[in-house]
């Protein structure tokens, strides 16, 4: 294995595509210049990898992560529970932490992010004003910590940074974090109590300062309805920002008139939208042990609209979500199980449209395409979801930047001997 990462590829041999072909895939900087028959091309030694049939796909990208929050559930030791236990239960810890803690955690989950294949991050970041009584200094210390993990990695992966402001959090605090080169404007609104009031403070913030927005919108099996009015208010503002709402859990619970009418302003809007499969699925439903409900939006009414629908993981190893691999495979496999979506439908949510809703360039083994790419050793992409396999060669922007090897030594079975008998020889 070659440890001198990143290393420039100009050359992938022997590379696997999703439509069964066996390519060489050229690369010229980020991007993908050339796909031609396998033993086509020819590139330098120390610039080619021979990916020996792997199947080479988009790389995923993860577009609603808490990198601030993540891995911090064995210092927590929350109580397992809904979604008001958790921010509980993360509100009492935060009071606690230090910008180097957060960085420390988030640091190391955005490698292992890296690591399974996802070279783009969008994460959201709490605005830590402590229920409105801290300080701008309390307030700015998770984006401190996101910015500089932002940057340390910035030759590795894209990350995205979203304030997150609580309904409590002063726009003088929300506007501390931005100054800080947060990227775009993100809230809960459906936790206020005047919840549409909420939507349009936040988006007056995000007016002000001309950026994008990125909401957690109606996170929950019932309650208000919140993701119309945002996608009506954004619809004629201006198409070089980025607008999506993640969760948007009670979308999947309205009944098919007024699913028709919120799905029809979200598309009028191209607002997307994120669904969130593992955290959703975890904290939703716990006050209906019968029948229990799924907590994911309306996927299928949402692309048989035309909507720009991707899928995150949201929150790894936290008060919000004990497990979580980070791993976008992971993503994909729950939404075909809890999402009736095909793998290839799955894959595509965690790939193609996630970079979209992010507002990346398009990605994948595709002529003149951005060079952010996975290989995994998998025949096809149901294998690769189905089996996850550890076996990764992650490309990001042209460059090889991390690479997992899997060696596996299973024991021989005992040969057994068997005499078969004839039908006729058992006949008198």
């Amino acid at each position: 294995m070659d440890e001198s990462l990143p290393r420039p590829i100009t050359l992938l041999r022997s590379a696997l595509l999703s439509d069964g072909g066996l390519v060489d895939v050229a690369i010229t900087g980020d991007m993908v210049t050339e796909v031609a028959p396998a033993g086509s091309l020819a590139a330098s030694a120390e610039g080619t990898l021979d990916l020996e049939g792997r199947l080479l796909l988009t790389a995923p990208a993860e577009p609603h992560a808490h990198l601030d929050k993540a891995l911090s559930a064995d210092r927590i030791n929350p109580p397992l529970g809904d979604l008001g236990s958790a921010i509980a239960a993360w509100a009492a810890y935060a009071t606690t932490m230090s910008v180097d803690e957060i960085a420390d955690r988030a640091r190391t989950a955005a490698l292992a992010l890296l690591a399974a294949g996802t070279t783009a991050v969008r994460t959201h970041v709490d605005v830590l004003s402590h229920g409105g009584t801290g300080t701008v200094a309390d307030a700015v210390r998770g984006a401190r910590a996101l910015v500089q993990v932002r940057d340390e990695l910035a030759d590795l992966m894209d990350i995205e940074l979203v304030a997150l402001a609580g309904p409590l959090a002063p726009d003088e605090h929300v506007e501390a974090v931005l100054d800080l080169g947060v990227d775009l404007v993100g809230g809960a609104p459906h936790l206020a109590e005047d919840p549409l009031a909420d939507v349009d403070r936040l988006l007056a913030i995000a007016h002000r300062r001309g950026l994008g927005v990125d909401l957690h919108a109606d996170e929950s099996l019932d309650g208000p309805v919140t993701l119309d009015h945002y996608a009506r208010a954004v619809r004629d503002w201006p198409r070089d920002r980025q607008y999506s709402a993640g969760h948007c859990v009670r979308l999947g619970t309205l009944g098919p008139e007024r699913l028709a009418e919120v799905v029809a302003d979200v598309a009028a809007a191209d607002l997307g939208v994120i669904t969130l499969p593992i955290t959703n699925l975890y904290l939703q439903g716990w006050q209906h042990p019968v029948s229990t409900p799924r907590g994911l939006t309306a996927i299928r009414a949402l692309l048989a609209a035309g909507v720009r629908v991707a899928a995150g993981a949201d929150n790894v190893r936290d008060p919000f979500n004990p497990v979580g691999r980070s791993d976008a495979l992971e993503t994909a496999s729950l939404l075909v199980t809890a999402g009736h979506l095909t793998p290839d439908e799955a894959y595509a949510m965690v790939s193609d449209a996630a970079r979209s809703v992010m507002g990346l360039p398009a990605a994948g083994p595709v002529v003149g395409a951005r060079a952010d790419l996975l290989a995994v050793a998998a025949t096809s992409v149901t294998d690769a979801v189905a089996n996850a396999p550890a076996d990764r060669i992650v490309l990001s922007r042209g460059r090889l930047v991390a690479r997992t090897e899997v060696r596996r030594t299973v024991a021989r079975t005992r040969t057994v001997s068997t005499e078969r008998t004839s039908v006729a020889q058992l006949v008198p």
